[in-house]
């Protein structure tokens, strides 16, 4: 890409010195903006790239991810030669961790036991008042 850029700047400065070939200022303009849009999206890329290293950096065992060709497993094993081992349902592979698509995030923790488990109070009884008055 940044070979593409310089190629562009060549061919400005040679067509602007020669008169024959010389540019107008809407067509410079449309080759700045070319160039500014090459420049963004290697600025995208370059920041796609950092975060995806980031993510293999933060793999750690049990994690969930589903690989490049779809298949959900479980992190059961990180060895040191840039590869991972995998549990698919108890079938183990082994991947390079650039096959790694995504991390998913942790599923929430269930509620405390103690509150799941606690029964819910009876209704309380209706005052006298109350059922004088729903009578009527």
């Amino acid at each position: 890409m940044f070979k593409k850029i310089l190629l562009l700047l060549l061919v400005i400065i040679i067509l602007t010195f020669n008169n024959s070939f010389a540019l107008t200022p809407q067509e410079q303009q449309q080759i700045i903006n070319q160039q500014r849009i090459i420049q963004q999206q290697q600025e995208q890329q370059k920041k796609q790239q950092q975060q995806r290293l980031q993510m293999m950096d933060k793999l750690k065992k049990g994690d969930e991810v589903i690989l490049v060709d779809g298949l959900h497993a479980k992190i059961d094993k990180i060895n040191s030669d840039k590869t991972v081992v995998v549990d698919a349902d108890g079938i183990y592979l082994t991947f390079e961790r650039m096959a790694i698509r995504r991390v998913l995030p942790a599923a929430a923790k269930p509620a405390a036991p103690a509150e799941a488990a606690k029964p819910a109070e009876p209704a309380k009884p209706a005052s006298s008042d109350e059922a004088k008055k729903e009578d009527k």
